[in-house]
């Protein structure tokens, strides 16, 4: 499942509204915009964050959480220096890497029990500690 890595914006979107049903017509006045122009987000990889967030209100899903879970996954750890921990203050909040929601637990569980990818690939890919892997794994693991 690559749903976290290579994020197409624009069919997720498309997805959501079909399955919340939600009509053309409803889209088109939220917007302002023709159905044309919908349906060309729907084709687009990007956009703009202002748009995704009035899709997330629209649609009552929360699409930035797709980047976030792509960032706890493919993005390399904060080293110590560049955060707040080494005593220096940023404007913006400083966010540690290690929370891992439940849903990119079973991700990476379901890596190693399909057999896609190994132990050593994932410690190794996404930087997770093995005895935290082996937890997830032993504690989450499907009941066959």
């Amino acid at each position: 499942m690559s749903l976290y890595k290579d994020i197409h914006i624009g069919n997720l979107i498309n997805l959501r509204v079909a399955e919340t049903n939600i009509e053309i017509a409803r889209v088109c006045n939220f917007f302002n915009l023709s159905a044309e122009e919908i349906e060309c987000m729907y084709t687009q990889q990007s956009l703009d964050a202002e748009i995704i967030l009035r899709w997330s209100k629209l649609l009552e899903y929360d699409f930035f959480r797709l980047y976030s879970q792509h960032l706890i996954l493919y993005s390399p750890p904060a080293s110590l220096n560049r955060t707040e921990i080494s005593g220096e203050k940023y404007s913006l909040p400083v966010f540690k890497k290690n929370i891992y929601t439940k849903e990119i637990i079973d991700f990476l569980v379901e890596l190693v029990e399909s057999g896609d990818k190994s132990i050593k690939q994932v410690i190794e890919d996404y930087k997770i500690p093995k005895t935290t892997l082996h937890k997830w794994i032993s504690k989450y693991k499907k009941k066959n």
